[in-house]
């Protein structure tokens, strides 16, 4: 088995949808709905960052889905991109045809997707997100995305991320 696919040594604690919490819940929903298999995973440590996510889960920084949040006008745009990578906001914008995407503040993060900054999930907002997913997700077999909060996450799949998302699949970088 590689890192991708093995959990690490911090514990993993599966958990019921009634135990989590409430943001986490609706995640879990929008799961099941799809048909996605697995369960949310509470970490014992924060996966506020895709570093500490990799290290807490034993997986390469590169199979955790980075959820950012950046703004087209007044659009907010969800990309998922690999955690090894940068967005360069500029390249991206021209592949989508848009004359420019800024950072989105906390305040429109969560105004779009019901979460805060740390634990945006692909799924679970108020209103579906235009959404890009990184192709450089596909290099690996297993994807762990967050799940409503900082703590938690659920494991995924490169067509999964696509499916759940309708996102587009699109390099982020230059």
């Amino acid at each position: 088995m590689t890192a991708d696919q093995t959990p690490g040594p911090t514990a993993l604690n599966e958990r019921r949808p009634e135990e989590l919490p409430e943001r986490s819940r609706i995640v879990a929903e929008a799961l099941k709905a799809a048909g996605i298999p697995g369960g949310i995973v509470e970490l014992d440590a924060s996966a506020r960052t895709a570093a500490l996510a990799a290290q807490a889960l034993g997986c390469e920084v590169g199979a955790i889905a980075n959820s950012l949040v950046f703004m087209a006008e007044d659009t907010p745009v969800l990309v998922l991109t690999s955690g090894r990578h940068r967005v360069d906001t500029a390249a991206l914008a021209a592949r989508l045809g848009l004359p420019a995407l800024k950072r989105a503040t906390p305040e429109q993060v969560r105004s779009a997707t019901g979460q805060a900054i740390g634990g945006v999930a692909p799924v679970g907002h108020p209103e579906p997100l235009l959404t890009v997913v990184d192709e450089a997700l596909r290099d690996h077999p297993r994807i762990w995305a967050a799940a409503g909060t900082p703590n938690t996450v659920f494991p995924t799949t490169h067509r999964e991320l696509l499916a759940l998302t309708g996102g587009r699949p699109l390099p982020v970088t230059a």
